[in-house]
């Protein structure tokens, strides 16, 4: 009867120690991760910049004479070889500007009026004095000329804009013919104003033939460095790299420029550190057509654990093993990144033991159902050699589908909710003269990434996003 009681105590106390035996195996091994944050490829963005040429039009009629005249004017006289002399007045209309292509043409009006007189020369010997002077344009309307300067813009990739300035050959309208004998001396007087545009043509390739516009550029710069907060959404960084000329053309009173930016932006729920840096030279790169912006959603596992608790924490499970009826009570959940493509649900549990468990599984999106689902479910290899030593009736497939079942994080609200979001934040103004234009059509996820830190879900948005400077921020 002794030996009996020995073995009833030895078998009761085995059953006490089984239902409080605490549960704990080593954490799973963690691998490095597959993915890099700055394997972000590079996004393109259109910035259509407008440049006032309304200045450089100021800048011309100030350098461009309004009124030329023959030298000693009106007392002197030009006297072209023996038999001729003549002195004239002329005035212009304002400039007129003509913009196209590359091209940027500065014309006007010229209104002249002259006097002349003739006599009789032999050889260079004076053979007659003067005769009385004859006019042209002062009692009748004045002889018209059209005069105009060719330009052609450059951006340099230094950002400094060059004025290639031409002067083209005066085109008289009317002729001017002097004395009772008609002697045309129009081409005297077009040549003495060609000497006067020549003057002022070196006036302008002297102050205005090269504008730096980098000052104005790296104020764009520093504005797409900023971090911008996108309500219910974290923050936007949009990660300049290079810039290159898309199109360059001018049009009406303005330069346009089209830059194309490429760019990494970045959504995450942490505010990230701005970064500032000096604008870098315009690339020879070129431009990519339509609009592709790759966005990383970094997303906590505090918020993806919290998910799951309300639908797990609190649930039992019931078994029976030998006669024996067991339980599982599941505590908490808490999520985590486990290395190349996985994710780890380690579960605090209570019961008929207590302790953790681990289970690992692959996160998966169903476009169908527009959710993140964990895949493949399982326990890790460190916590089935422990389980198999103390509680091998857990490996029932009962707690694994209940995890798998609500291992599920819905998107859909997300995805929708960011296309709004993000479309008004696209359409703001970032500072006085700068503002942003843009509208997502789709949003695509292009993959997931379990780092140890936080999910990162990529996506692909495909829609079209400018960035409008005025010609406030940008004149000459």
């Amino acid at each position: 009867m002794k030996g009996k009681g020995i073995l009833i105590l030895l078998c009761l106390f085995g059953f006490i120690a089984s239902h409080s035996q605490k549960i704990n195996p080593a954490n799973p091994d963690l691998s490095p991760g597959n993915f890099k944050l700055d394997s972000l490829p590079d996004s393109e963005i259109n910035i259509p910049i407008q440049i006032d040429l309304k200045p450089v039009y100021a800048m011309a009629e100030k350098s461009v004479d309004t009124l030329f005249t023959s030298p000693g004017y009106p007392d002197g006289w030009v006297q072209v070889g023996c038999d001729t002399r003549y002195k004239y007045s002329f005035r212009r209309s304002r400039l007129q500007m003509k913009a196209s292509g590359m091209s940027l043409n500065l014309g006007f009006t010229g209104f002249y009026k002259i006097i002349g007189s003739t006599r009789v020369c032999a050889n260079g010997v004076i053979l007659s004095p003067w005769t009385p002077p004859c006019r042209c344009g002062f009692d009748e309307p004045e002889r018209k000329v059209t005069v105009s300067f060719s330009n052609t813009l450059t951006l340099m990739t230094n950002y400094k804009v060059k004025l290639d300035i031409k002067r083209n050959e005066p085109q008289p309208l009317d002729k001017c013919e002097v004395c009772f004998w008609g002697q045309n001396i129009t081409n005297q007087v077009m040549k003495g104003l060609t000497t006067e545009l020549d003057a002022a043509k070196k006036d302008l390739d002297k102050s205005y033939s090269s504008t730096d516009l980098k000052p104005q550029f790296q104020k764009v710069w520093d504005q797409l460095n900023k971090v911008y907060g996108i309500y219910g959404l974290g923050w936007l960084k949009i990660n300049p790299k290079s810039v290159h000329i898309n199109r360059l053309y001018t049009q009406n009173d303005s330069l346009n420029v089209v830059l194309g930016l490429s760019a990494k932006p970045v959504i995450s729920f942490e505010k990230p550190v701005e970064e500032s840096s000096w604008v870098p030279h315009i690339s020879n790169a070129v431009g990519k057509d339509g609009f592709s912006i790759f966005l990383d959603a970094v997303l906590s596992y505090d918020s993806l654990s919290q998910l799951m608790n309300e639908q797990v924490a609190g649930k039992q499970f019931d078994f029976k093993k030998a006669f024996v009826k067991k339980k599982f009570i599941i505590d908490s959940c808490k999520i985590y990144g486990g290395g190349f493509e996985k994710l780890i649900i380690r579960i605090n549990f209570s019961g008929t033991n207590n302790g953790i468990v681990y289970l690992v599984g692959k996160p998966v999106y169903d476009t169908t159902s527009r959710t993140i689902q964990v895949t493949n479910i399982d326990f890790d290899i460190k916590s089935k050699n422990v389980l198999l030593g103390s509680a091998d009736w857990l490996f029932d497939k009962k707690i694994t589908k209940e995890i798998s079942k609500h291992a599920r994080f819905e998107l859909g609200a997300y995805i929708d909710s960011a296309k709004v979001t993000v479309n008004e934040q696209l359409n703001q103004e970032w500072m006085k003269g700068i503002r942003s234009y843009g509208n997502i059509n789709d949003i695509k996820l292009a993959g997931i990434y379990p780092m140890q830190q936080h999910l990162v879900i990529r996506s692909n948005c495909k829609g079209d996003l400018s960035v409008k400077v005025d010609s406030g921020n940008f004149s000459l």
